[in-house]
């Protein structure tokens, strides 16, 4: 094929290579796995910025998944924990992960089972914008609970 897209029908190799020296084009093997091999002659220095371009392009269309992250404790009050619940919503909203991490205060790290129950009243209040990737895992003094958005 040629710069305009036309088949110049099927060619040696020798020949193929004078063309592309005549009109000052590179000659790029499109299909290599087809019988006879497809070649189309372009300038091959157009064709990588353009590609460049298109795929910067492209990325710069895609959203990034960030990680946010919540901490509480178990000293936590209502009104406080309904706050980080509004701000947790905001940015799964935004379509961003959620780290969900409780920290266990000195003899806290006995109370496991009063933790987790607040972990799932979060996960709970939340059910409607997210869905629970990893369920509460304690980690040395801490607590924790990773939700995704649903699409």
């Amino acid at each position: 094929m040629d710069e305009n897209d036309e088949q110049c029908g099927i060619m040696g190799l020798e020949k193929a290579l004078s063309m592309a020296k005549e009109r000052e084009l590179d000659l790029v093997e499109v299909s290599p796995n087809a019988k006879p091999p497809v070649c189309r002659l372009m300038d091959f220095g157009k064709f990588l910025y353009r590609q460049k371009k298109q795929d910067q392009k492209h990325k710069s269309k895609q959203k990034k998944n960030e990680v946010k992250g919540i901490r509480l404790s178990l000293r936590t009050g209502q009104h406080d924990l309904d706050v980080k619940i509004k701000r947790a919503r905001k940015f799964l909203d935004q379509g961003n992960s959620l780290k969900v991490a409780l920290i266990f205060r000195g003899r806290e790290v006995t109370q496991y089972e009063l933790a987790r129950d607040k972990m799932l009243i979060i996960r709970d209040a939340l059910e409607d914008v997210a869905k629970c990737d990893q369920q509460p895992k304690k980690q040395g003094y801490n607590l924790f609970m990773i939700l995704s958005p649903l699409k």
